[in-house]
């Protein structure tokens, strides 16, 4: 019998398909578009103990294959989220996902409090964003720091399950992984935006404000599908995938390296209903093959 149900940490989503955060506003935006009861889940954009304006303008570069921005968490804030925008989200038909970020632990632990009572399903811990000056990438490098403020947004936070939103730009993702493990994530989502640059040619001066931004799309997949797997072989809590999915084969491909769910960024920009259309055609593949979607995860057969 078919099926498209997966569960992560004691969650049910209909099926795999998440909205990234960034990507996504907190729904209201694409619900204009289509019906976000149609997707697994959302995740928020990232939320800040305070209200963010985020960086100066520019901070949006095209690149061939993908985009790179220094947006900087621009939010309104975690109040006003509560206030606004948690109890509209929670009479939706569709899993919650509450991004978190913060500056220093403190913040983090702060933010993860006030998200205890909320109504969001699950909270995702934002310690990888490459361009914001304080917190952010800062605690996700080391596995030490992963740990820690793992840890610390655990305790803070009980009533929800945890996920460690995990950076691409460190030595060995799959140690980060073990650490997010150790500090009591009950799961992990990889990768965010790769470290990058784009640059003037005909005034020799980088296009971005702080000289760097975070590179996603397409182009990042074939580094995510490989840090996938490297985690999927590191530890036992689940994974959620993400980094150029654009298609539902993509969908397909993270699943076969180990993830029991996706998220998708970037092309929501490119195509308003694209990840809507990716749910729609995973289900058709999924019902003429009369399969359970959940058989796919970790199911890579590697050349010997």
């Amino acid at each position: 019998m078919s099926n498209l149900k997966v569960n992560i940490a004691g969650v049910e989503f209909k099926n795999p398909i998440i909205t990234a955060s960034g990507t996504f506003g907190f729904g209201r935006e694409y619900d204009r578009f289509y019906n976000i009861e149609e997707l697994g889940g959302i995740c928020t954009k990232g939320l800040t103990i305070k209200p963010r304006q985020g960086n100066p303008y520019p901070r949006i570069a095209e690149s061939y294959g993908g985009m790179l921005n220094s947006v900087g968490l621009q939010n309104p804030g975690v109040d006003h989220y509560l206030a606004t925008d948690d109890l509209l989200l929670a009479k939706r038909d569709v899993v919650v996902i509450a991004n978190i970020a913060g500056s220093t632990i403190e913040d983090y632990i702060a933010i993860a409090e006030k998200m205890n009572d909320s109504k969001a399903d699950m909270v995702e811990l934002n310690i990888s964003c490459p361009n914001v000056k304080e917190g952010g990438m800062a605690f996700g490098v080391l596995p030490s720091n992963v740990e820690k403020v793992t840890s610390a947004v655990k305790k803070a936070c009980k009533n929800k399950p945890i996920i460690t939103k995990l950076s691409p730009n460190v030595s060995c993702i799959a140690d980060n992984a073990k650490a997010a493990e150790q500090g009591g994530a009950d799961a992990i989502s990889l990768i965010n935006t790769l470290s990058g640059m784009a640059i003037n040619y005909k005034t020799r001066k980088p296009i971005l404000f702080n000289n760097n931004g975070g590179v996603s799309g397409a182009c990042v997949k074939p580094v995510a599908l490989k840090m996938v797997w490297d985690c999927y072989n590191a530890v036992k809590i689940p994974i959620i995938g993400l980094g150029g999915i654009t298609s539902y084969t993509d969908v397909l491909e993270f699943m076969i390296c180990g993830a029991r769910a996706v998220q998708i960024g970037t092309h929501n920009f490119t195509e308003p209903l694209g990840a809507r259309d990716i749910a729609k055609d995973l289900e058709n593949y999924v019902n003429e093959n009369d399969m359970d979607i959940n058989d796919l995860v970790g199911t890579l057969i590697l050349n010997k």
